[in-house]
This record gives C-alpha cells, structure tokens and sequence, in this order.
C-alpha cells in the first residue's frame, strides 16, 4: 500500500474533477552507472506527467527486476529499494490512470516472455485500437487470461507486452517492428529485454520522447528536463513512427512507419513542463506567447494581471508585457501539495480550493483584476478563483483563458470530461461569463494559439479544440477508456478495462474522495512483491 505523506491532495475539488490520462517515461543504457538511481531521478523530473503510481525495471544482462507501487517516485521509492536494483540497463514509468485503473496491478513496466528473452514496457500515451489488440490476444490464446492480463492488469499496455510474443522475427527488435505497424493511436514506447534498451514513437509523434548522451551511455525521456536532472545532453527528439535500439554496438534506427506529424498542441498549453521544448520550439516561450497574443486579440481597462500558479504563470507574464499592464502574485500557492491517499474531512472538502491557494488581499483590494489561466474544463475551479477574488475585494474581475474552448473529447491520452460535461460544450460566452462569476471572459483563438507555437497548423492535433481527429477512431462501440471493463458486448467477448494516465488541467485543484481499494498484492509488504516471480522475473520463459 502506498504510504501516505501527509500533504494535501492534488484533487481539491469533488465536484470538478479534470482529465487524467498522461505518463512519464524513462530510460538509461549506461554500464557503470548506478541505472536505477538515475531513472529515480529522471521520473522525479518527470512527476507532473503522473502521480498514481510508478515504477522502474533494470537488468544486469541476465535477469530483469522490477519493483512498482502506487504513489508518488518519491513514496515507492528508497535507497535500499535503487540499490536492489542493479544493472546497466533501466527503464521507468510513472502513472496517471482514469477512473477505476489506480490499483497496483496496473502500475508500470509490464513484464513478460517472449522466444527471445524477457520484455520490460512503459507506455505513455492512449492506443484507439484496443478492442481490436484484445481480440488478436483471444483469437492467439483463447479466452484464457494471458501474460499480466491474468494479474488483473487492465491497460492496453498489457495488452502490447502480451501481442509482443506472438510476433515474427530472429530477435525482439524484428518482433518490435512486426508490432508497432499494427499500433494505432498515440504511444511513446520505453521498453528493454536483458542487453537492448528500445524507444518507439508513433507516426503522428502525438506525445514527446527525446534522446540524450551521457559521457558513457544513452538516455530516453518524456520532456527534456529529465535529461537535465541526470547530466545527459540532448540530442534529439525520436521521429514520429521510429523505433531505436541501444546496446553495446551503440545506437540504431528504424522508421516503422511513414511520419504523419500530429502533436498534441495541448502540450504546448499545459501538459509538458515550462522548460520542455517539443519540436524545436521552448514551451515555456510558447505560453508566454499565447499571453501576447491574448491580449492582443482582448483587453480590458484594468489595474494589474494576476495568474492562477502554477500553468497560468507564463501566459499571465505574456499578457502583462503585451497590455502594459503590471503582473502581480495575487495567489500564494501551498508548496508541500502532493498526491496522498489521506481523504479530507468535509469540513475541509468544503474549504475546497482555499487549502491550495491563498489570495493575498493586499494585492488585489479594490482592484480591476485580470486573472490569467491555461484553460477551463467545467468552470468550477475559475468559479471558486474568482470567488476568492470577490471575498478580498477585487472591484473587477477579468477571467483571461491561454486556450480556446474545449468542446470535444481526447482519445490520444488525455482523459477529458465528457462532451456533456464540458462548459464550452453548447454554453454561450455569456453564460460561461456568468457561470464563473467573473466581469468578462475571454479566450484565446485557435488561430492565436498555434501561431503562439511556432509550429504549423497540419503538424499539430488540435481535436479538443476543433473536433478533427488526425487519427482514424474506432466505432463508438470499440471505443472508450473503460470499454475493456464493461460487460460483454455483441461480437466483444472477454473484455477488460483499458486506461491511460494523463494529468489535465487543474488536476492540482480537483478533489478525489474516493478510496484507493486494496487488492491482495497491495496488502503485502513492499519487499514481498518487489522482485516477484516466476512472472514477472527476468527468467520467466513463457506466460
């Protein structure tokens, strides 16, 4: 069981909760390195893209050992644990899941056999052809539950590690490259078996995945700020529909796929970190111009330009230069707010976003407010900013978004509410306005946004915003993060839950008051189940 640390919840709203479905991955090729150490640290880098849980793989060059739980990198994770886990290979993962898909057996690397040696596999980002994976898993094994299926792992990562046996070829690398064609939807693969580190990004490269140099290895990472934290220098980003393979020969590549450039424009808006930079362009610089931009297309007559910590930062630091206006903190944010699993009381549900922010009365008393942030989902976090923001007595408050509206749902591994849930979906300007409470509102344009990238409109993915999908969906029926879970369908027996596990935005704010259930594996000690077998060993020889 995760160990609880005594900050608050990242979730500090019930009623408002916000998409989750992202991951960090990570990993190290580096004889006489400490590998497990540094992968530590490169998912300490990459802990805002999930907090469910986490995990790390290595291999000494004959047997792989993983330990995962749920929690933090920070609470799964202890210098006897990293030292354990010896090797000159790694690879890690930690975790945002949907609804239901917190629990250990979930938690990343999967392990599994395959004719050419054991697989450790992290997965960052949400496959749209699940159903159809699952049926090759039923046609090839019957309805027997396989590999770490029959653990009660529920996530088309499984379903990847357990197709991987079955494929053709002389080594892993053949097997991973008859595999990832048949792959559709967003995916950055971080994978190993007992001499080969292996990344792979899918053809439209939704999600980032970059490659970096240490003085005597390689390095693979979601955002390069993990390559930062451990020392390593950036090379370059992985192509989209590449596949790499580091070993003793050094580096090699191969293209499974044509290129189809579509990333996920909401990296640039939220998901990555400021100091990420995605195709050639700072993240960090990208916001600041969405600012500009924003206040290019609306301002308004007001005293100082406030932003909602953290994501709303640079954009209210772009729109403070561009109107002249002066930025302020007007919120002081708690800094020891971290994912627990200790639930509030209701008297503290009811306190609800002020446990996360304070407002600082002084900056704001009697003021014409601009408050600047990343974006809004169903409107009850600016609802309760701006509350707040009355309380201390703003004369006027001006809610500025650096995103347009979002209207449609995300299949590529952001777990958006849905449609119906979305204030933007079918809500006028002015019945937002006033749903939020704020003096006037306003968005960012589409036009605005991308421009603020840096990057061309055809290379980006934009369907949350506009509802086109560069990726081909499955019919609604074959198609969902829960759809694996649900009962039996026509034509779709055996079906088991599929999740991801990217955070949204303002998932910091939101409050989950559910319970973490406890399975059998998650009563055991750490140490019970840290290097379990037969499985999930690095001799495991068939599933």
């Amino acid at each position: 069981m995760a160990r609880a640390d005594g900050r608050l919840n990242h979730n500090l709203l019930d009623e408002d909760p916000l998409p989750q479905d992202e991951c960090g991955v990570f990993g190290v090729w580096a004889p006489g390195e400490e590998v497990a150490k540094l992968t530590f640290y490169g998912l300490f880098a990459l802990q805002h893209r999930g907090q469910e849980s986490a995990g790390i793989a290595t291999s000494d060059g004959e047997h792989i050992h993983v330990y995962k739980d749920v929690g933090l990198v920070s609470q799964v994770f202890d210098e006897a644990t990293l030292n354990a886990l010896r090797g000159h290979i790694s690879i890690g993962h930690c975790r945002y899941s949907t609804t239901g898909g917190n629990q250990w057996s979930n938690a990343q690397p999967t392990l599994g056999a395959t004719p050419h040696g054991t697989v450790a596999l992290g997965h960052n980002g949400n496959l749209t052809n699940s159903a159809d994976l699952y049926d090759q898993v039923v046609s090839r094994h019957g309805a027997t539950k396989f590999g770490e299926l029959a653990q009660g792992n529920t996530t088309d990562t499984a379903l990847v590690t357990a197709l991987l046996k079955d494929q053709p070829g002389d080594s892993m690398e053949e097997q991973a490259l008859a595999l990832l064609p048949t792959l559709k939807g967003a995916f950055c693969l971080v994978f190993m078996d007992e001499n080969t580190l292996y990344a792979a990004r899918d053809a439209q490269g939704v999600r980032p995945l970059v490659l970096g140099r240490l003085n005597n290895g390689w390095v693979v990472a979601s955002e390069q700020s993990a390559l930062a934290t451990v020392g390593a220098s950036i090379i370059r980003e992985i192509e989209p529909g590449e596949l790499i393979a580091i070993d003793a020969a050094g580096v090699r590549s191969h293209q499974f796929a044509d290129p189809a450039p579509a990333r996920c424009v909401f990296e640039y808006v939220y998901l990555a970190r400021p100091d990420a930079n995605i195709n050639g362009r700072s993240v960090y610089e990208s916001r600041v111009e969405m600012g500009r931009q924003l206040a290019r297309e609306d301002s308004n007559d007001a005293d100082i330009v406030i932003p909602v910590p953290e994501s709303g930062t640079p954009a209210a630091v772009g729109y403070a230069e561009a109107s002249g206006l002066p930025f302020a903190q007007g919120f002081i944010k708690n800094a020891y707010v971290g994912r627990t699993f200790i639930q509030p009381s209701q008297t503290l549900r009811q306190l609800g976003i002020r446990l996360k922010l304070n407002v600082q009365d002084h900056v704001v008393r009697g003021k014409k407010v601009v408050v600047v942030d990343d974006s809004i989902v169903r409107g009850n976090t600016q609802r309760a900013i701006v509350r707040m923001l009355r309380e201390a007595g703003a004369s006027e408050i001006h809610v500025k978004i650096s995103s347009p509206p979002i209207k449609w749902p995300c299949f590529y591994g952001i777990d958006f509410a849905t449609r119906a849930e979305l204030i933007a979906n079918g809500a006028t300007m002015e019945e937002i306005t006033h749903a939020v409470g704020a003096d006037s509102l306003a968005y960012i344009s589409e036009e605005g946004m991308i421009a603020a990238t840096g990057q061309p409109r055809s290379t980006l993915c934009t369907a949350c915003f506009s509802g086109q999908y560069p990726i081909e969906l499955p019919p609604e029926e074959r198609r969902g993060k829960m759809l694996l879970e649900q009962p039996a369908l026509p034509g779709m027996p055996h079906r088991r839950a599929q999740t991801g596990c990217e955070p949204g935005p303002d998932t910091e704010f939101e409050l989950d008051d559910t319970e973490v259930p406890l399975t059998q594996e998650q009563e055991l000690e750490p140490a019970e189940r840290s290097m379990y077998e037969p499985t999930l060993s690095g001799r495991a020889s068939g599933d």
